[in-house]
């Protein structure tokens, strides 16, 4: 059971996972399950496979009940729910600006997800579990830059295969060429993070560097997840970019995102503090207070 508040409402939800029975299976103690579970996300091809899967014609009978059985609204889509010719096309589907006004902070969430913040990184007392917490110069494979953030603000942003996919720039600035660093493909779903943290810095993960006048420098980070078939980006790199912005999407699957911040650089809004409960965000809320 995932537990989350939903800051529309201020009320804590029970979250419905989509393929919560194969994420169970796939994620259990037995050694068949350790054994699937490692050739899922070492072997890149099964998630490409999948994904090439999600993009045949015949998927899209899976549409309509997605669609009934997870609530989504229809009339925030671009498209008429029967042009879309694919259920990855759907999954990456665009959303009608008036269905995500950008705030007027600074600083706003950059997609629909599940989300944690961290003011301060080092005293974290754990993401998903007590004293378990990834190391950052395992996740930017860079030690100077690591250093650099290691007393910095954190952002964790889970997004679920009944999200919005796209992901967009959260504050005004000049992106950076991603860098792409290689690694698995592990479920990012809590259940799998609670018994190994460090699935954030073993996957596949994109890097971007964000110059800000607000905020000074901050890191974009996009990683994948079991089934994502790929992180696709579609910004113009050294090219000025406003909040709200799209930087990118997923292909079919559950997939993260990460920001970090340099030391006091932000302050987050007070309801998004939620000590250990993710909250449910969408795509162009306040990210900051005001200052």
């Amino acid at each position: 059971m995932i537990r989350i508040v939903d800051r529309l409402t201020g009320k804590i939800d029970i979250e419905k996972v989509y393929g919560e029975k194969a994420i169970s299976f796939i994620t259990g103690d037995r050694w068949f399950q350790k054994c699937l579970l490692f050739l899922v996300a070492k072997l890149p091809l099964f998630s490409a496979l999948y994904g090439l899967w999600q993009k045949a014609p015949w998927t899209k009978y899976k549409i309509k009940k997605f669609v009934r059985d997870y609530h989504l609204d229809t009339s925030e889509f671009e498209k008429n729910i029967d042009e879309f010719s694919s259920f990855n096309d759907f999954f990456i589907r665009r959303l009608k600006s008036s269905a995500r006004p950008i705030a007027h902070a600074e600083a706003v969430i950059p997609a629909d997800g599940r989300y944690l913040f961290f003011p301060n990184i080092s005293e974290a007392s754990g993401f998903f579990v007590k004293n378990q917490k990834f190391s950052l110069e395992e996740l930017l494979q860079d030690k100077e830059l690591a250093d650099r953030y290691a007393l910095g603000s954190l952002v964790i942003g889970r997004l679920c295969p009944v999200d919005y996919h796209r992901f967009h720039f959260p504050c005004e600035g000049i992106p950076s060429q991603s860098k792409s660093i290689n690694g698995s493909w592990f479920s990012v779903n809590p259940k799998a993070l609670k018994k190994n943290i460090h699935i954030l810095t073993q996957n596949k993960r994109s890097l971007c560097e964000l110059e800000t006048k607000s905020f000074g420098k901050v890191l974009l980070i996009e990683v994948g997840a079991t089934n994502v078939g790929s992180i696709i980006q579609t910004y113009d790199p050294q090219t000025l970019v406003k909040k709200g912005d799209e930087k990118g999407y997923f292909s079919f699957g559950a997939s993260s995102l990460i920001i970090l911040f340099e030391p006091g650089a932000i302050q987050f809004c007070d309801d998004l503090l939620q000590p250990g409960l993710e909250v449910r965000c969408l795509m162009g809320q306040a990210m900051n207070l005001s200052r």
